[in-house]
């Protein structure tokens, strides 16, 4: 007995999986983008803060 998606049924269900799939990758990654970049830009910014302030005391 053949598989009933085989056929263009299943390219359709396969192209629909696929651009739901490829949807949420995108979405997450968006996210994660969102989200996890101001946990490494504050940090950052504390850094820059204290060697300028060490450096404002040093020349003072």
């Amino acid at each position: 007995m053949e598989s009933s998606f085989g056929g263009p049924l299943g390219i359709v269900i396969a192209g629909l999986g696929l651009g739901a799939f490829y949807t949420a990758l995108i979405w997450v990654n968006s996210l994660l983008g969102l989200f996890l970049t101001p946990l490494f830009l504050m940090p950052i910014a504390w850094v820059q803060d204290a060697l300028a302030a060490r450096k404002a005391r040093q020349q003072a």
